[in-house]
């Protein structure tokens, strides 16, 4: 099976190839011709055969044709695609009011409160909400607030991280691939490979990996401030475990007057299946926690939670606005959401289903060669495609086959990692054991397909 853009660094993971448009059906390639003149290059389609979508509901996609999908990597629709409470929510709101946040309002405070109550440590205590569009303004205000409180510009993170698409947060994105350039402040540590390290090690490895960069940040004039990471290493390739990881690089970063920060934009709001946010597996308290993708169900709204004395000079000798971010719409999707994840219980959901996910991941390990590891948390889960286990090779090509064969069976996954050869399955917050059955079966015929 054709692979394009894999595994060549620098091309997104599982994506279309321009070039094979001629093999599509002529609707799929006239909509593709469209899209390139209207869009431009720079966009990139999912699977070796792109899905047209036209409408979904709860873990279900469906095209043109009316044929369904399973969802199984949307994790932007935590509860949902098309959940009536947040639609309604929503459209109750925009009915009424949308406007910006130098109004006083009770939505914009009722949420922040809500959300702040789910927070340990200085931020539960006393902490600060700030409203943004996206998670990428949210990293880049964390970033802007933490260089200014530190004096500092040096900004720490994981080899393969993404943190944004903005000017200052693609500069510390090296997933965005070797022609998107990383700022001269930034400096990377290696991931957290449970796979190939010994677990025992990794967070005294990572400490001084980190410890290492703050010397050559100073060095340079820089010094450090903040370390970001994603607790579940996510564009890493996925690596939930350890969770004594990020304790002792928070101690190394703070000891050299820096910040650590918590990106929750893929780790938060109950995915892991343990805890509300990723980064309390770890058992830190962060300075400042990013949000984004799955708060508002769909609809843009993201956000921080900052300590009160990491933001009392920002705020102090600047402001901050947001036309959109905070907007009464906004908030109305947001607290829906968090609603939702709540009264149903997805915390639990997301521990049990995804239990499910990986146990019978785990049983196909024992009959298929290429499955080199399973790992994951809750809704997040890694499988490692290796085309040997003793060397632990990757092979990102077997990944890709099984990411487009799913597809082809209708159920959609992708990829991530360094190699593009880690499956990655993230699913919405409200998949059910009778979609982890359909998953695991779909799995289970692709990889016996695919097997020499």
């Amino acid at each position: 099976m054709s692979t394009p853009g894999l595994p060549q660094r620098g091309k997104m993971v599982n994506a279309f190839n321009p070039d094979a448009a001629a093999a599509l059906n002529p609707r799929d390639r006239a909509l593709v011709e469209r899209r390139t003149r209207l869009l431009g290059p720079a966009y990139r389609l999912f699977y070796d055969t792109p899905v047209q979508i036209s409408r979904g509901e709860g873990v279900r996609l469906y095209d043109a044709d009316g044929n369904e999908y399973l969802d199984a990597y949307n994790n932007v629709v935590a509860v949902g695609h098309a959940n009536p409470r947040v639609a309604e929510a929503v459209h109750r709101q925009m009915r009424t009011l949308c406007t910006h946040t130098r109004y006083l309002q009770d939505g914009i405070l009722d949420y922040a409160e809500e959300l702040l109550a789910t927070f340990d440590g200085r931020i539960g205590a006393s902490g600060h909400a700030m409203f943004t569009c996206t998670g990428s303004e949210s990293n880049d205000l964390a970033m802007r607030i933490a260089q200014h409180h530190t004096g500092k510009r040096g900004i720490i993170i994981t080899a393969e991280a993404y943190h944004g698409n903005s000017y200052l947060t693609a500069g510390f994105s090296p997933s965005l691939g070797i022609a998107s350039p990383l700022g001269d402040w930034v400096r990377q540590v290696p991931a957290p490979d449970s796979y190939r390290l010994p677990p025992e090690e990794i967070g005294r490895r990572m400490a001084a990996a980190v410890e290492a960069q703050i010397a050559d940040l100073e060095r340079h004039g820089d010094g450090v401030a903040a370390f970001i990471a994603d607790s579940l290493f996510s564009s890493d390739g996925i690596f939930s475990h350890p969770t004594d990881v990020l304790a002792p690089v928070a101690e190394a970063v703070r000891r050299a007057g820096g910040l650590f920060v918590a990106d929750e934009v893929q780790a938060g709001f109950t995915r892991s299946g343990e805890r509300f946010w990723g980064y309390q597996r770890h058992g830190v308290d962060p300075d400042i926690v990013t949000m984004g993708k799955p708060m508002g169900n769909g609809f843009p709204v993201a956000g921080i939670a900052v300590a009160p004395e990491v933001v009392e000079r920002f705020g102090r000798d600047t402001r901050y606005f947001n036309t959109f971010g905070g907007n009464s719409v906004a908030m109305a999707a947001a607290r829906a959401t968090l609603a939702v994840i709540r009264e149903d219980n997805l915390l639990a959901n997301a521990a049990k289903v995804g239990g499910i996910i990986r146990d019978g991941l785990k049983e196909m390990m024992t009959r298929y060669e290429g499955i080199g590891d399973v790992r994951g948390s809750g809704f997040y889960i890694g499988v490692e495609i290796v085309e040997d286990r003793t060397a632990k090779t990757p092979a990102p090509a077997l990944a890709a086959a099984v990411v487009n064969a799913l597809r082809q069976r209708r159920v959609l996954i992708s990829a991530t990692g360094f190699h593009g050869n880690v499956l990655k399955i993230r699913p919405p917050l409200v998949f059910s054991a009778a979609d982890a059955d359909r998953l695991l079966t779909e799995m289970d015929a692709v990889l016996a397909a695919l097997a020499p």
